[in-house]
């Protein structure tokens, strides 16, 4: 079912669907949220949960049993309960139930809220723990941004731009199991905050940043200026993606944690990035995405 929200600037669409953004227009009526061509990408802007990125194998150990889970783990492909909706925001909820224990073993109650104010969308994660055990878990969005904007532009006439001066060592994808090597650098800014837009920066999967000095982070037309930008200061990496085979698109990634990296063990909570609750505690993310 789709939830529709509005304000007297911008607009969205929410699928109850794995709580997935389907829709934000802008001022002009633009659509951002990449369509979902499966030729490139089927995808909008799934929620990640409990995991990010692939598991070794697809699968982990947890309190010493095996479990599967599928890259970016099982909310995105749940269905949702409306928990409250007004005409500018809504707030979906996931419990955890005999299906979701099948890949991960816990109690919790999983809130996706999005909110419009002026021309932005602020999409905020909480994560309680509902059990008696602590809980281990990774969070994180997936937005894809459609581009180009502008008529008349192309791909290529837009720029990754951070609001400060980077130094980063982007770590390889091993394209097969898609877990992390971080001894291997695919990617690097030396003391820069732009990065120009081309196809082949995505033919060896996402830019993965680390613990950046920016908080903000654009997709920006050189020659209009136009795009989106993101605010993810609650989130310590960044994923920036976009298809192998030229998608016309970028996804801003923010994330908690990341996928397997290759020198990792399978052990669920040794998972970089993994954060943990204990019984009756909770945790709230949020990530804005502005309409330029």
């Amino acid at each position: 079912m789709l939830i529709h929200i509005q304000n007297e600037n911008v607009s969205a669409a929410i699928n109850t669907l794995g709580a997935e953004l389907v829709s934000f227009k802008g001022d002009d009526g633009f659509e951002h949220i990449w369509q979902g061509d499966p030729k490139y990408w089927g995808g909008h802007a799934p929620v990640l949960f409990p995991i990010v990125g692939a598991l070794r194998g697809g699968r982990t150990r947890i309190k010493g049993k095996w479990f599967e889970m599928n890259r970016h783990g099982f909310a995105r492909r749940c269905e949702y309960t409306v928990a409250a909706q007004r005409e500018d925001a809504v707030s979906l909820v996931l419990e955890g139930n005999d299906e979701t224990k099948k890949q991960y073993p816990y109690d919790f109650r999983f809130t996706v809220t999005y909110t419009l104010t002026g021309s932005s969308i602020t999409t905020e994660f909480k994560v309680e723990n509902t059990g008696n055990e602590p809980l281990p878990f990774c969070v994180g969005g997936h937005p894809g941004f459609n581009l180009p904007v502008a008529e008349g532009e192309v791909f290529e006439d837009y720029d990754i731009v951070f609001e400060k001066p980077e130094t980063q060592k982007c770590p390889e994808i091993d394209l097969k199991e898609c877990l992390i090597d971080f001894d291997k650098v695919t990617y690097t800014l030396d003391d820069e905050n732009v990065i120009p837009l081309q196809h082949s920066l995505f033919y060896r999967d996402a830019l993965v940043f680390s613990n950046l000095e920016s908080s903000c982070v654009s997709l920006k037309s050189r020659k209009s200026g136009r795009g989106v930008m993101m605010e993810f200061s609650d989130f310590p990496m960044l994923g920036i993606w976009s298809a192998a085979n030229d998608g016309p698109y970028v996804a801003l990634e923010p994330w908690t944690g990341c996928a397997t990296a290759v020198s990792e063990s399978d052990e669920f909570l040794e998972k970089r990035g993994m954060r943990t609750l204990q019984p009756g505690e909770e945790a709230e993310y949020a990530f804005t995405v502005f309409s330029i």
